[in-house]
Order: structure tokens, then sequence, then C-alpha cells
């Protein structure tokens, strides 16, 4: 039966996406339209509609970004999803509860989704939706009922504090929406929701250090929206560095750990095999669960600070060793001579050949991947899939898990690279700026691309930049590479990362970017309105000596068909 998952009566016009959509990067914050130029439904407008999408993909930070278009007044009415999702209906749950934006979230069996997605118009109220003949009966979420410790109640009752019953109340109404028979202790938080994507962000993090907010469990940060020591003297405007500085701080106030890395599984102490942790930031969250073995589901912003001030999270999807298993099988080949770009779009193709599910490679058993391949094969995956993890057989802790019962297989090859090679490469050849970083840049990278300038300069045209983590810049500072990057024209900048940074940190000149990000790759086009190139480590340092990207696909790619 369909489910109405957020309540709020409303009508409008019906938008069908044919795939689910990033609303970070995927969505201008301002005005709702789809930027994400390989969406199908480029060009259109979230705002006033009743949006239809299989499930959402990418970024935990969506939610804020919702929120952001309700305060903007360009919010959709409503969502309706066809499979759970998490992020999208926090940001509606919070924007109808605390700030009185009400935005429905349905969700509909595949057959009612299909039936539905044939109408132009719908009208919700709590108990139905009517759409042209069709007429569908609602029933409230969480049917099941949620178990509650007394300490669980205690927050409920405000013992806490006005903070953290508030986010108490936030976890308790998703874990009924989710079917969780009850709440799971986390032993560590990631904090999303610190990049600055519209005021929303800061208004909902400030009224909750104002109310007495203090985290419970060790909390790191994601990376924010600006180099939080440097930014006045980038030429960054106040009007954006100061609420983006603020929402930083308000963070810390709460007693946040100013990690300021979207990559925390790079920091010295990270989460271990099976342990149960609470992590936003997609390529995170992919990366803890997949590479490292712990437990986390794709956290949207806003729900990171409900559980680092309560230590409690629901006890639902791949927290529970069944939900972790492979459910679609990816046949793939490592070609001959592979380098270091194959990893990135793989993950990209991964995730596009299985959106909704967590996959298996095989067929990589004698690959040797680098920890940094491994990172930027789940950061790229992130972007097309919504599942919170993957595996790859002989190289992953949990590989070995049956593969459910209604697995498929599915096979990936050259030409699907080649493909992928050409839409990744659509700028011209002339560029100038070189992006690394995405997600931040470790020690190993930055020393790699050391040896890559060895003896040569940046271009005198061409800007090139790393992010990187405050503890990576740390280690690179003591062990000289810090210093052999900058003697190479190298700028290096903590705190921020590719997703979030604005101009002028982004060369405002800059007409053509190269990345060897998948993940950068597949955002840069809608977030920076920039042609894009990419390739491998060693063909960025290339352009950035030259000035021009190359011309044609790596060797390993050439036996492909199109």
């Amino acid at each position: 039966m369909a489910t109405m998952i957020v309540s709020a009566s409303v009508q409008g016009p019906l938008l069908a996406c044919d795939e689910g959509l990033s609303v970070w990067g995927g969505v201008n914050p301002s005005t709702g339209e789809i930027i994400d130029t390989l969406h199908p439904q480029r060009g259109h407008s979230l705002a006033g509609q009743i949006v239809m999408m299989p499930t959402s993909r990418g970024s935990c930070t969506g939610s804020g970004v919702l929120l952001g278009l309700a305060f903007a007044g360009n919010a959709p009415r409503a969502l309706i999803f066809r499979e759970g999702e998490d992020i999208l209906t926090l940001g509606a749950l919070v924007a109808g509860r605390l700030f009185g934006h009400g935005i429905a979230v349905l969700r509909l069996s595949p057959a009612e989704y299909d039936a539905l997605a044939r109408e132009t118009a719908a009208s919700i109220t709590p108990d139905a939706l009517t759409a042209g003949a069709l007429t569908l009966p609602l029933a409230p979420a969480g049917d099941r009922d949620l178990e509650l410790t007394a300490a669980d109640q205690a927050f409920l009752d405000g013992q806490h504090g006005e903070a953290a019953r508030l986010a108490m109340e936030i976890i308790v109404t998703m874990a009924r929406a989710q079917s969780a028979p009850r709440l799971t202790d986390v032993s560590r938080v990631h904090i999303d929701g610190c990049i600055y994507a519209s005021p929303a962000f800061l208004t909902f993090a400030r009224g909750m250090a104002d109310k007495g907010a203090r985290v419970r469990v060790p909390t790191t940060m994601n990376a924010i929206s600006v180099d939080h020591a440097n930014w006045r003297a980038q030429g960054v405007a106040p009007a954006f560095g100061t609420p983006a500085a603020g929402l930083a701080d308000a963070y810390v106030e709460m007693g946040a750990k100013p990690s300021f890395t979207c990559a925390p599984y790079l920091l010295e102490d990270r989460p271990g095999t099976g342990e149960d942790i609470a992590w936003a930031e997609s390529n995170a969250v992919i990366y803890a669960n997949s590479v490292l073995g712990a437990r986390t589901v794709k956290h949207a912003d806003f729900m990171d600070l409900c559980i680092a001030l309560t230590g409690r999270t629901a006890l639902a999807g791949v927290y529970l060793p069944e939900n972790r298993a492979p459910r679609r099988i990816i046949d793939v080949a490592l070609p001959d001579g592979a380098d270091d770009a194959f990893w990135p779009m793989l993950g990209w193709l991964v995730g596009r050949a299985a959106p909704d599910r967590i996959p298996l490679i095989r067929g990589l058993e004698q690959a040797q991947p680098s920890q940094d391949d491994l990172k930027a094969l789940c950061a790229a995956f992130g972007t097309t899939s919504a599942a919170p993890m993957l595996h790859v057989a002989g190289l992953t802790p949990e590989a070995g898990l049956p593969p459910a019962p209604e697995a498929d297989t599915v096979t990936l090859g050259p030409a699907d690279f080649a493909r992928l090679w050409q839409d990744f490469n659509r700028g011209p050849a002339q560029v100038d700026l070189v992006a690394l970083g995405s997600p931040h840049f470790s020690a190993d990278e930055c020393a790699l691309f050391a040896d890559l300038m060895a003896g040569s300069r940046v271009h005198p045209e061409v800007t090139t930049i790393i992010t990187l983590g405050r503890d990576t810049l740390a280690v690179i500072g003591r062990n000289g590479v810090q210093a052999r990057l900058e003697a190479a024209g190298v700028r290096i900048i903590p705190d921020l990362c590719w997703c979030s940074i604005s101009e002028p940190v982004f060369p405002p000149q800059a007409k053509v970017l190269m990345t060897n990000s998948g993940k950068y790759a597949h955002y840069a086009p809608g977030l920076s309105n920039r042609s894009i190139r990419f390739g491998a480590l060693a063909q960025c340092a290339e352009t950035a000596r030259s000035g021009l990207a190359p011309a044609l696909p790596p060797g390993w790619m050439t036996q492909a068909t199109i």
C-alpha cells in the first residue's frame, strides 16, 4: 500500500525523473533547477513540482539543500519514491517539523509508481493521493512498534536539554519510517552538514548550538566551504566567508573536532571492522562499509548531528548483517596496462549499473589497488548509486558474503569505459586548471604528484590546486612533500574541497579544468559551469606542465568499440 512518510497537503504538476538525483551537486541550491549535466531531466526545475524518482543518490548534503530550497521558496511540493530513501526524507522532515515548510514524502509500490508516472498532476492529502482517475489511499509510516530504552525516553522527555530532545525526536521519527525494531549505539560520528550550501545550514546549526547542543560521542567534521584560517587573505567576500566559517564554528562549539576533511578514513584514528559508526558524506560512508568493514548507513545532513547529540541511531539498513549482502553481480576484467584512472571510472560505471542495490564486483581478484585507488572507486560509485557500500571479490573484507537469492549479473566491458571517457572529456584540450583532491588527497597521493612534477613547474597559464585535510597537510609539511609541491608551483589548500569550493579560490578565469577524480568529473560541470577533462594522475601532471590534456584515451582503452 502507498505510504505517507512525511505528511503534508499539497497539489501540483508531476515531474517524473527517469533516474535518481543527487540534490546537492545536481540541483541549483537557489532555484531548484537540475544542473547535473548527465541527468536525463537536466534543465527541469523541482520548484513547485510533485517530484518522482526511484530514490535519491549521491551526497548526504541533499537534505540541507532541500531545506535551503524551502527557505528560498523553490522546494518541490512533494517527493515520491519507489525505493527506500532517507536523505531527502530527512530534509523534508526537518523543514516541516522545525521550520514549518511542508513537503510531503511518499513511497509507492512499483505498480503504483508506474501508474502515477503516466499522469501530469496530482493532489495529496494525509489520507490519499489523487491524479486523474487514479486514487491511492495512503497509510502512515511506522506501524511497527519501536522499542525504546529508558535512556532513549529520557532524551525524549527533555532530561538532556531541548536540543537533545529535538535530536531524539527526529531519530525516532525516521526510525519508525524505516521500520527499525530499536535504536543502537554508535562509537563515533562524522558531520557532513558543515558545508555552507545555503543559509539554512547555518540556521539549523546555530539554532541547535544556541539550545545547548553538545556531542556525546567523538565527532569529526567534513570539509567546509572556506579555508578557515586564510579565507580573508584569499579574497573571499565576507558575505560568504563569514557565515561559512560561522557554520564550522557552530559545530566546533557543539564539541566536534575541526578535522575539516571529506576523507575521515585518512585520519590516524579510523574505525575498525564491525564497528557501528554514524558517518555522513557519501564517499566516506561507502569507504567505511566497503573497505574498512565498519557499519554505517548513509546518514543525511542534520541526522548526523542528531546522532552525535545522543549516540543513538536506528538499527536498520546495513547496520544489520543480512542487509550487507550483494544484490547484483558486476563482472569486469582488468585491462592490460590499466592506470589509476581505471578505478574511478569503474566506480562510476558500477554505480550506474547498480543504482539502488549493493553490488559485488568480480574479475579483479588479481588486481592490487592501492588504498587511494579504492578511495577513488568508492567516491565515484557514490555519484551514481544510492547504495551505501560495494564489494570487490578478493579485495574487500565482506566480499565473501553470499549474494542475495534474487541477485542478477551484469557485465561491464571496454566499450563502457570508452563511452565514459568521452563523457568525462567533452571539454577543449586547452586546460587552465588542474583540480586534485576530491575526495581529499592522501599523503601518499601528494608524494606521488610531487614525484611526477619533480624537476618541472606548473605552466604559467595553468593553476594547479590540491585540496586536503589538516592532518594530511601536517604530515606533508613535516616530510618535505609540501615544500616540493610548492616549489613546482602547486597550490595546497586545506579545509575545503572541490565539491565545496567557490570563487575566487576557484580561479574565476579558468574555463577548462582537468581532474583525476570520477566524483568531481561528474559534479564539476554543474557545480563550476566549466568544461571538464579527466585522466590519470600522471596525465594531470603532464597537463599541469603543458596546459594540454591528452587528445586520445589511454592505451588500455584502445581496443574499445563504441
